[in-house]
């Protein structure tokens, strides 16, 4: 008797163990190739473990399946374009780095190289 309780006792931890890794299979799915909807797929794993609705699972494995595209590049693009257009000075792209300004003297006056 004790021999069978060992070997459910395994047995159990062994089913829970491949249950856990399939169930967070989009989450690490999700992490290795860098998806920007990597939080997302997250918190549906999540939430799919604790309600137990499979339909959470689904959706993330759907979501670490598919390549979001991105749009915040062509939209500032257009939105730098747009303001050369209209004459106002262009932001900053968040993605550059700022440019250098010469140092300011003891006067306020800048020196120049």
């Amino acid at each position: 008797m004790v021999v069978v309780g060992i070997i459910l006792l395994a047995a159990i931890l062994f089913v829970g163990n491949i249950y856990l890794k399939i169930h967070s299979l989009p989450e690490r799915m999700a992490h290795k190739s860098q998806k920007l909807q990597f939080e997302i797929v997250a918190v549906l794993c999540l939430l799919a473990l604790f309600t137990h609705n499979h339909l959470f699972w689904v959706i993330a494995l759907l979501l670490a399946l598919v390549d979001l595209p991105d749009f915040s590049t062509p939209l500032r693009s257009i939105a730098g374009s747009v303001q050369k257009m209209a004459g106002v000075k262009p932001d900053a792209d968040p993605s550059e780095p700022p440019a250098e300004t010469p140092p300011v003297n003891k006067n306020g006056d800048q020196r120049h190289a």
